[in-house]
């Protein structure tokens, strides 16, 4: 049995524009989460071709000692907390699978994401079994709801319902800004549709755990697209090469924060 969540993440911008501003989005948060010998480690990225589906592919290695539940710690070893995000990015879709060596096949997350110039109104976009579409639970995340927001996580500067872009001139989204948004012939759309599942074996455990998981996946979206719009003016000029380069050099600046200063961040192993 297994825990299968769909996330619905309605924002501001286009597809196309999405795809720069997420890729952006991830190394400048990759770097906020690494630190004092914790964070990302990037292994590879690099574009890939299998099976007639072509895209980027990225390995990296999440070492999250201090970012578990104690509940957690009290039975895993010492370097078990180390977990591997492969994750294969063929724009508007995008799989990553997360891994633990020590737990082998009794865990996994898997996250599918469709990228869909809608609004969130699709069913059944991943096209799973009916039988298993009916036991998903869907989750609409408004970026511009404070409420979903952890008090511990909250930013004045990442919040869309103060911040307005300097550049399109989106924003501040207010508390009907999505009804606004159907209606506004100016302003594009997109929903981001994230099928998260969720495997831990482990008695007594199971549904703690993968409760516990859920929970964060839905803490690190809600926090993460709320960036993603919020830095709009950074990255709304940038191109796909631009990207590319800015990760080259995040991946060496992650290396050095890694091992230096201290552990930062809330995140766990995500496809954002």
């Amino acid at each position: 049995m297994v825990l299968i969540k769909e996330f619905r993440i309605v924002l501001p911008c286009s597809v196309e524009e999405y795809q720069v501003g997420q890729l952006y989005s991830v190394a400048e948060a990759s770097k906020n989460e690494t630190g004092g010998g914790e964070g990302i480690e990037v292994l590879k990225n690099e574009p890939y071709e299998k099976d007639g589906e072509k895209g980027q592919y990225t390995h990296k290695i999440y070492h999250l000692k201090s970012k578990v539940p104690g509940f957690v710690k009290m039975f895993a070893p010492e370097g078990s907390l180390v977990f591997h995000e492969k994750a294969w990015n063929a724009f508007p879709y995008c799989r990553t699978i997360v891994t633990n060596e020590y737990m082998k096949d009794d865990f996994f997350i898997k996250i599918e994401t469709w990228h869909k110039p809608d609004m969130g109104t699709q069913e059944n976009v991943h096209c799973l079994d009916p039988n298993i579409w009916k036991s998903v639970d869907v989750v609409d995340i408004d970026i511009a709801d404070r409420s979903q927001v952890e008090p511990a996580d909250y930013k004045a500067t990442e919040d869309p319902a103060i911040f307005q872009s300097v550049k399109t001139k989106r924003g501040p989204l207010g508390p009907n800004w999505k009804k606004e948004l159907v209606n506004a012939e100016d302003c594009p759309r997109m929903c981001a549709y994230k099928l998260v599942t969720i495997k831990f074996k482990w008695w007594g455990l199971q549904n703690k755990i993968e409760s516990f998981i859920q929970k964060q996946e839905k803490r690190i979206f809600t926090n993460f697209h709320r960036q993603v719009f919020c830095w709009i003016d950074d990255w709304i000029d940038l191109t796909m090469e631009d990207i590319r380069r800015m990760e080259d050099k995040t991946q060496r600046e992650l290396e050095a924060l890694r091992n230096q200063g201290q552990v930062r961040g809330t995140s766990a192993a995500t496809d954002k």
